[in-house]
């Protein structure tokens, strides 16, 4: 549908699939040379959703009082069409920027089995390699101390999960005294992994977004102290990045009721901060674990880089930023989770940030609504999204 949709407008496009059910769209408007090149890079893949659990059918895409309904409005099938219907309208209008403007439309993000960007990094270097890319992770306008902001994310934590696998012996679960059960000998280290309190500390991301705020440097502490001041929302947003984050998620031991387990297995989700390394964090958290019978194993590792923040890239958002909305600024941000932007920056070195703004719909509702049922996008931030990237697109490779 998007290929068809962008020849009309005479946007060529490739479909690249690693199978053919799961297809990647890539689409060029090809440079005159010796410019820059541009990628507005988006997933078409979603989460599940439940019917029962919506007001409209998640799948509909129905317009009610303005607002696009349906999983994947807000992650991120309104980027997705943004950024086509900017590729198309400036190639209508005979646009011909000086190096490449580049849209994908990766097959698989939310899963991460490898159909989507890192195949495609890997398999067609070619036809993803740029030198900027604008992607999901940012873009959305707060007021913090009487100031409008628009959050443009540079960097993300590293996903790092690891697993506990804690050993006892198994029994009847009916004689308890004669079995080491060894599901009961994980609880206590759940226990410790919950009340860890790590050390606080700024990166560079989150220094500046508190100087804006604050109008000097502060400590980490004294960072989050004004933050649970001045608004919750803003506490919620900077606490996860000021650390590295644990929350347990799954546990596994016995498979009968009436069978105390000889082993039992927690998987953890680890957040890391942006150059933090498995190994360095690793003996932190045997210490705090402390002494037990169990096996830690990191599961993957991947994320945690950043872009840097004076670039072309950013004076383009700022500038768009500065005429759609004059009162308001742009402050850097680091995504508590991680994005498609890190397979980029790994492969290709390009300066990626997450912008898609959006003014309209209150960030926190929307906050809420990614990965939830009654997902949907305000039609105003989608035009919104479109002047965005028609401008950085004149602005970095016109």
């Amino acid at each position: 549908m998007l290929r068809d949709y962008l020849a009309e407008s005479g946007v060529a496009s490739e479909l690249y699939a690693k199978v053919p059910e799961r297809a990647n769209l890539v689409a060029r408007l090809p440079g005159r040379g010796g410019g820059p090149s541009l990628l507005l890079l988006s997933h078409t893949d979603t989460v599940v959703a439940d019917r029962s659990e919506w007001q409209v059918d998640p799948w509909s895409g129905e317009l009610r009082d303005g607002e696009v309904w349906g999983r994947g409005a807000l992650d991120m099938k309104g980027e997705v069409a943004a950024s086509a219907v900017a590729i198309a309208s400036l190639a209508r209008e005979g646009f011909e920027p000086a190096g490449d403007l580049i849209f994908v439309a990766a097959a698989d993000e939310e899963v991460g089995v490898g159909y989507g960007l890192p195949w495609l990094c890997e398999e067609h270097p070619e036809a993803v390699r740029a030198d900027y890319a604008l992607n999901e992770g940012g873009g959305e306008r707060i007021e913090l101390a009487g100031r409008a902001l628009y959050l443009c994310s540079t960097a993300e934590k590293m996903s790092s999960p690891f697993r506990l696998r804690v050993h006892g012996r198994a029994g009847h679960a009916s004689m308890p005294g004669i079995a080491d059960n060894a599901l009961t000998k994980a609880a206590p280290l759940i226990e410790r992994l919950a009340a860890y309190r790590p050390e606080l500390r700024l990166e560079e991301e989150a220094d500046a977004l508190v100087q804006t705020i604050a109008g000097q440097k502060l400590g980490a502490e004294e960072a989050l102290a004004l933050a649970r001041e001045l608004d919750p929302y803003a506490a919620e947003t900077l606490e996860p990045l000021l650390s590295l984050t644990l929350s347990p998620t799954m546990i596994s031991a016995s498979g009968q009721r009436n069978v105390i387990p000889s082993t039992c297995e927690v998987v953890v989700d680890c957040r890391l901060l942006p150059g933090q390394t498995q190994a360095e964090v690793e003996p932190l958290l045997r210490e705090v674990l402390g002494d037990g019978d169990y096996d830690f194993e990191w599961i993957e590792g991947r994320g945690g880089t950043r872009s840097p923040l004076q670039t072309p890239l950013w004076d383009a958002v700022a500038g768009f930023v500065a005429e759609a909305d004059p009162e308001a600024a742009v402050v850097p941000i680091c995504v508590a989770g991680f994005t498609d932007s890190h397979w980029l920056r790994e492969s290709f070195g390009t300066v990626v940030y997450g912008f898609f703004p959006m003014r309209t719909m209150d960030a926190r509702l929307a906050s809420r609504l990614i990965h939830s049922a009654d997902e949907r996008a305000h039609v105003e931030d989608l035009e919104l999204g479109v002047e965005c990237f028609r401008h950085v697109a004149r602005a970095v490779c016109g």
